[in-house]
């Protein structure tokens, strides 16, 4: 997945200001500052989640496995907690399949369904890269004081409280 970079400048954002006068600047520099600063961890992410043969979704499910161990989930429940369409789900489970790391099973309850689950290869993927992944999550933070990280996260619950702004259809 390519992510693009936003490319607006401070004189360009002033520019449109003059031209539309419901334009806040800081709103925008605010917002422009955020999709750079996203735009630059998802690429550090992917390059990270590379090392290990895996994309940001892969490790996304993987994730979601691990917490559930042995009972599994459909491909349905893993949709709907990651936030994504069943034929996402669907695409990541092949390659995860594939590369040996998730298998699927029909369910003790109703066999028309399927269950998901990690092998002992992805259990194993996921003891060997942890460690390292939650270091390099340390280090992508420390910049930020204790005090800071909990600002950041308030300020990114309130950013996320106005996306229905972006979504509605008025």
């Amino acid at each position: 997945m390519v992510t693009l970079r936003p490319f607006v400048d401070k004189q360009t954002i002033l520019d449109f200001a003059k031209r539309y006068p419901e334009l806040d600047v800081a709103s925008i520099e605010t917002c422009l500052a955020f999709l750079h600063t996203t735009a630059d961890v998802y690429q550090a992410l992917d390059v990270h989640f590379a090392r290990y043969g895996l994309s940001r979704g892969k490790f996304t499910l993987l994730m979601q496995l691990y917490q559930v161990r042995e009972q599994g989930l459909t491909p349905s429940e893993c949709a709907e907690r990651v936030g994504v369409t069943r034929a996402t789900i669907t695409g990541l489970l092949d390659g995860l399949e594939r590369d040996g790391l998730v298998r699927r099973f029909p369910d003790s309850q109703d066999r028309r369904m399927l269950r998901l689950q990690l092998t002992d290869k992805g259990q194993d993927l996921l003891s060997q890269m942890l460690p390292d992944h939650f270091c390099r999550t340390t280090g992508l933070m420390a910049n930020l004081t204790d005090s800071e990280k909990k600002t950041l996260i308030k300020l990114l619950n309130k950013v996320c409280a106005g996306t229905p702004a972006m979504l509605d259809a008025e």
